[in-house]
């Protein structure tokens, strides 16, 4: 994941890496992110800098992934305001089987597209869209696990959480991960999402929800 910052300079996005063998894309690139797991790890994806992308510390990413690993193999995952792409390329290396990364940046959404072709990787879906414009109106089946870091101070959580839930984005049992400013609660979110660990490294508070599991 790499973080965006904001129009009142604060963090908010992800970054990106690969597998196998192959160059980084020449896109004029000026970031950089290393994939730290799974098949492609210690992998190196450019990405434009674009929107003030910068990249997630790799301590945060690794927590994450260590509190998803037992869920992350075979799932489907939505990173929203994917940036550089960290979340869900990260999950496409340690086993999951489809990841839908969203961004409106086109330079990004192109530098996506690109990493994916040098990972050889046709299991990652990119969708250059307005976030929110993206949840109003849902077509496919629901998602095993959501990532979402937007950029901070606008507001956007409390505009989005009640989309995936009322748009049906996630699965019974599914997972949402956000990244939010510590200076700041997080959000109230849906009655049926349980907090199920949570952190704060200096600026940034992350959290891990579940998805009640729907009754039989």
């Amino acid at each position: 994941m790499a973080r965006r910052k904001s129009t009142s300079h604060s963090i908010s996005k992800r970054n990106p890496t690969g597998r196998g063998t192959g160059a980084a894309p020449a896109n004029n690139s000026t970031g950089e992110l290393r994939i730290i797991g799974g098949d492609w790890r210690s992998r190196k994806l450019r990405f434009p800098d674009a929107g003030g992308v910068r990249p997630t510390p790799a301590r945060t990413r690794e927590t994450l992934f260590n509190w998803l690993n037992f869920h992350l193999a075979g799932s489907d995952c939505l990173d929203l305001f994917a940036g550089s792409g960290a979340l869900g390329l990260e999950a496409l290396s340690r086993g999951a089987t489809g990841a839908t990364l969203v961004d409106h940046t086109p330079a990004l959404a192109k530098a996506l597209r690109d990493n994916l072709r040098v990972l050889k990787s046709t299991a990652g879906e990119v969708v250059c869209s307005d976030v929110e414009s993206y949840l109003r109106q849902r077509n496919r089946t629901p998602f095993d696990i959501v990532f979402m870091d937007p950029p901070f101070r606008q507001g956007w959580l409390e505009k989005l959480f009640p989309l995936l839930d009322e748009q049906g984005w996630i699965k019974s049992g599914g997972w949402v991960y956000v990244e939010h400013e510590s200076e700041l609660p997080t959000p109230a979110v849906p009655g049926s999402w349980h907090l199920h660990r949570q952190k704060s490294a200096g600026q940034v508070t992350y959290c891990l929800f579940r998805k009640a599991i729907d009754p039989e």
